[in-house]
């Protein structure tokens, strides 16, 4: 292959210069359009995967082909900032509508349990473009220092570098090699005998009731085991998982002490990534927070940063300042959202509760809500404040053993 032509979903070879070209499904639905027929049941479905196919560029071994996911945030969002620049109005409508469209989308992808890029593509387009403007429209007025550029500079690359060890492995439990799932979901084989921790069988009937991902298979228990110390039969993993793990449906894969799964790093939050996690979200916020102060006392000159987000008279006067203001305002919109995440995982990580767990304890009303709802206290891991972040910073320090037990 040229580094123009790619081979489509059909597995025929194409060139790009033909992309807009032969789309049967396209042509009979602007026939179907200007006859006013009815288009058949899937056609619009057909279209869009064919223009996600053909969504490609030039590469050295070939077109790479585009997640369409990623294109919206990178086209959208200048327009928008860029139009909310031009009055005071048009800021207030598009700043308001722009969270309730991420948050109509992620319960739209949530519901269909579907995997999507939009959601990083935004978080990380964001970041360079706020950072961007920082450095075009607000540095050159002369009221940021250099010490100042490289500080906010340096908190920038620490929560990328966090940011990227929280995209590794979470803890993906490993799938037994060679494992042929069964023709219908039930017990596994009779035969199988547990093991000298007094693993004797299946207990109870299958659940397939799905909780933030959770697919909640049979339940494995020994005799000698303390009641909360239990491990499950996965029957989409075909494994038994040891206490504290979840699958994700999501991703299809069964994650050590699964917390949830994070649009944002489209990946599990999990044992292996969970300080990487937090981390990245604390240096967000002090890098958010750092670079919408210096931005401020440039634009509203005299006024506290917390009176300049709400009364900055002459924001509008030029557009390089309305700019300005408009992504100080997108950003704390942002730090806000990020920060009541944030405030969620510091005290679940004080009570040693996992979201799937508080959402587990909710569902079956075996939890106590604390400090107004924001917390739920299974009290089955809790052991005090400082045990219980000592237990989470030794989180990932060792790799759990592999025993005989783990894979069926």
């Amino acid at each position: 292959l040229c580094c123009c032509e790619y081979v489509d979903r059909r597995g025929r070879r194409n060139h790009l210069a033909a992309c807009c070209c032969d789309c049967e499904e396209l042509d009979d639905g602007c026939d179907r359009w200007l006859t006013c027929k009815s288009l058949p049941p899937g056609a619009l479905e057909r279209i869009a995967d064919t223009i996600a196919d053909r969504l490609r560029v030039p590469w050295f071994s070939g077109a790479v082909k585009i997640n369409v996911s990623l294109v919206p945030p990178l086209v959208l969002l200048p327009v928008f900032l860029h139009v909310a620049a031009l009055h005071f109005l048009l800021g207030l409508i598009i700043l308001t509508s722009l969270p309730v469209v991420v948050l109509w989308y992620y319960y739209l992808t949530h519901r269909r349990k579907e995997r999507t890029l939009f959601f990083l593509s935004l978080g990380l387009f964001s970041l360079g473009y706020m950072y961007y403007v920082f450095l075009r429209e607000v540095v050159p007025r002369g009221h940021v220092e250099y010490f100042q550029v490289v500080a906010l500079t340096c908190g920038l690359i620490l929560m990328l570098a966090a940011l990227s060890r929280a995209k590794k492995d979470p803890g993906y439990l490993p799938i037994p090699a060679g494992n042929e799932k069964p023709s219908h979901q039930g017990l596994p084989n009779k035969s199988t005998r547990g093991s000298s921790s007094g693993l004797h069988g299946i207990s109870g009937a299958a659940s397939s009731r799905a909780v933030n991902g959770e697919a909640k298979g049979y339940c494995r228990m020994s005799a000698e085991q303390p009641e909360g110390v239990k491990k499950d039969w996965c029957t989409k993993c075909q494994l038994v998982r040891p206490a504290r793990a979840g699958h994700c449906r999501l991703c299809g894969r069964c994650v050590r002490r699964l917390d949830h799964h994070c649009v944002w790093i489209n990946s599990c939050v999990g044992e292996q990534n969970h300080q990487a996690f937090i981390l990245a979200l604390s240096f967000f916020m002090l890098t958010s927070v750092y670079g919408i102060t210096l931005t401020l006392h440039t634009i509203c000159r005299g006024r506290t940063p917390f009176v300049a987000l709400f009364y900055c008279p002459g924001a509008y006067s030029d557009y390089s300042s309305a700019l300005s203001f408009t992504c100080v305002w997108y950003c704390a919109i942002v730090t806000a959202g990020m920060g009541y995440i944030l405030l969620i995982q510091l005290l679940n990580i004080s009570y040693n509760v996992t979201e799937r767990e508080a959402r587990l304890a909710l569902r079956d009303n075996t939890g106590r809500r604390l400090l107004g709802g924001l917390v739920i206290d299974t009290g089955q891991y809790n052991r005090g404040l400082l045990c219980n972040w000592g237990h989470f910073l030794s989180l990932g320090s060792s790799p759990p053993q592999r025993s005989a037990e783990d894979i069926v």
